[in-house]
């Protein structure tokens, strides 16, 4: 099989979880996060796009209900030994199935968690499950239930985000590489991902971003390359996958020079990474990162410039998106823990003058502060 842990390391998650579910008192956890499926069996697959359902039993057990195409993706890549099939059909009703299988396991009249916070149960989906269930169990949402133990790092996990970091480094090289006055955004792209591939890493959980003039602002991948200007500049955010966990980073390059607005936004951005960094430690709330970041941006007349969150939690996860729970944003309350890995990213962008200016990298959660991954700096470097 094509595990990435070992036997010891399933178990225990399984145990955790276990004891998660008979803190809540549930007699059951049905699963349709992809991230949960991973880090409970291993089982590593898109097949969430359709009806998928990972039930962990009060005992631990685990049975999987997905479809064919699927069934030796589960076989190779988990330790999942009860695989369960619903076949295509006009009408047929895979939640009905899930019913049946979970009368076999006495579920009638239990108490079972369900992961509705997922992109792998859709509204339609979730509705069959609520009709297929209604009046047979006690349905409640436990979206949280994994995610909060997934949220703290293992050794091993920890080991997977830093050669994650590693490879996110040499994506940066490449970009530095080959940016500057006339490079094709898409040959940039090409050189970044292709050192992550090169180097064993996966595709991430969603595209890279890569925009220059105007699109320099934007936050989001789009469809469209350019060449840069003589007088350009160059946002990049990209995050290294490895194993599927994540490792992100962001930059802004000024092509051709930097304009004074573009160094006085980087000195700001430095001095708010300085302040996250200071802020993120074991026992304190995280929206405390979030507050040191709005404060050295408003305090610099940067308000209308800079966003309402500055980062998330990072992990193992899985399509649309690398962003995992929580997030920095104010009035988080959510405490901060040792082996919590992170992205911090300070981004302000100015539409008046179409100036943007964006540093980010992965940190990880020590025993009285946190340290960087990434071995690259934060200077403005002109290409």
């Amino acid at each position: 099989m094509a595990l990435h842990f070992s036997s010891e390391e399933f178990a225990l998650r399984n145990r955790r979880t276990v004891e998660a579910l008979g803190s809540r008192k549930l007699d059951g956890l049905l699963m349709f996060r992809q991230e949960s499926m991973y880090y409970l069996s291993g089982y590593d697959s898109f097949g969430y796009v359709f009806f998928q359902c990972l039930y962990l039993s009060a005992d631990g057990g685990l049975m999987l209900l997905t479809r064919a195409p699927d069934l030796r993706q589960a076989r190779h890549t988990s330790i999942i030994e009860d695989i369960r099939i619903w076949t295509d059909g006009a009408d047929v009703d895979p939640a009905m199935q899930l019913k049946q299988i979970l009368a076999e396991f006495g579920c009638k009249g239990r108490r079972l968690g369900v992961e509705y916070d997922a992109y792998g149960l859709t509204a339609k989906n979730g509705k069959l499950l609520d009709a297929a269930l209604s009046g047979f169990c006690t349905l409640e949402d436990a979206s949280d239930l994994v995610s909060r133990l997934r949220v703290v790092k293992s050794a091993a996990e920890l080991e997977y985000v830093r050669k994650a970091a590693e490879l996110a480094d040499r994506a940066c090289d490449e970009a530095y590489r080959l940016a500057g006055p006339g490079a094709d955004e898409g040959h940039i792209l090409a050189a970044m991902q292709g050192v992550i591939f090169s180097g064993d890493g996966d595709y991430p959980g969603n595209e890279f971003i890569i925009g220059s003039g105007k699109d320099a602002l934007l936050c989001r991948y789009k469809s469209g390359r350019r060449k840069l200007d003589p007088q350009d500049q160059l946002t990049l955010e990209w995050a290294a996958a490895y194993r599927h966990y994540h490792a992100a980073m962001m930059r802004t390059i000024p092509i051709g020079q930097a304009t004074e607005l573009h160094k006085k936004m980087h000195a700001v951005t430095i001095d708010a990474m300085e302040a996250c960094l200071g802020a993120l430690k074991p026992g304190r709330p995280i929206g405390e990162v979030f507050d040191a970041y709005a404060h050295v941006c408003d305090a610099a007349g940067m308000r209308e410039h800079r966003l309402n969150a500055t980062g998330y939690s990072l992990g193992t996860t899985f399509a649309p998106n690398w962003m995992d729970w929580p997030m920095f944003y104010h009035g988080n309350p959510f405490i901060a823990a040792e082996n919590m890995v992170f992205f911090l990213h300070m981004i302000l962008m100015d539409s008046g003058t179409n100036h943007a200016m964006c540093f980010g990298h992965t940190v990880v959660v020590t025993e009285s502060g946190c340290d960087v991954l990434s071995k690259r700096s934060l200077d403005l470097v002109v290409k």
